[in-house]
Formats: structure tokens, sequence, C-alpha cells
């Protein structure tokens, strides 16, 4: 039940929640779900490149939630926080999918993986981009459903 009502918000298009879910079928590593939602992305009109997109966010949030997460622990250490990360996120400067949609998938893991500083960061840009707070909220909820979905499946 929880599922297919996170999956139809009034705030999340079918084919943004079908590819929000695979970012978090991706960032669990659960390889079953992955198949599901990459079919359903395809289904709701995802092409080749969104897909891979959803895979990459996955990908480069898990890295960039560890080093800032590091970062946040360590907040009075100054070089930790004045060193540049030395990091390659080409990906977020002009995504397939939109700027506000990546902003909202890297949110939506960066809460899953528990790093503070990019959850905020991540909320400050998207706000910027006109999205929201029911639509940060929806992804938020649909993140965590499937994460509790990747538990059991």
């Amino acid at each position: 039940l929880n599922v297919a009502a996170v999956m139809k918000s009034k705030y999340i298009a079918p084919k943004e929640a079908a590819l929000l879910a695979l970012a978090v079928a991706v960032n669990e590593k659960n390889d079953v779900l992955i198949k599901a939602f990459e079919g359903m992305s395809l289904k709701e009109g995802a092409g080749a490149e969104e897909l891979a997109e959803a895979h990459a966010c996955a990908s480069l949030l898990s890295l960039n939630n560890v080093l800032y997460r590091f970062r946040h622990y360590m907040k009075d250490n100054e070089y930790y926080n004045n060193t540049p990360a030395g990091i390659r996120m080409s990906i977020m400067m002009n995504p397939v999918s939109g700027k506000e949609f990546f902003e909202l998938m890297s949110i939506a893991v960066s809460a899953l993986n528990g790093c503070e500083q990019c959850v905020t960061s991540h909320e400050h840009s998207v706000k910027s981009l006109g999205t929201s707070e029911a639509r940060i909220y929806d992804a938020i909820r649909l993140a965590a459903v499937i994460k509790s979905l990747c538990v059991v499946i």
C-alpha cells in the first residue's frame, strides 16, 4: 500500500517517481528492484540516458555523501573543510533530466545516506529552482518507502 501511494504523488510525475525509485534501488544495491524500476521508467517514457543518469546520480551522491558527512563531523578542521574535493561532478552541471529533477534525486539519495550537509545544500538548490516543499517532501517519502521495500526484497 505504501509503495502504491508514493508512486502516485500529485507533485511527482509517474516517470519521475519511477526514476527516483530507481535511484534509491541503485543506492541500496537491490538488483531485483533496479530491474523493476528500470522497466517501469521505460514504460513511463524515460530513455536510456535518463536511466543512466539515475544510476550516475546514486553513484555520485554515495561518493559525495561520504566526503561531506566526514567534513561535517570534522567541522572545526580547517584543512578538511577548505581542501578541494578533487572530484569530477560534471553530470550535475547539465543533467539530461533537467537541473531541478537531478537536484530532487540528489536530495533523496543524500537523505538515504544520512548526509546533513548534502541534504541542506540540495534542498536550498532545488527550492531556488522553484520546487515546492510538498514536492521535496513527497520525493523523500518515496525514497523512504522504496528503501523499506529494499529491506524486504
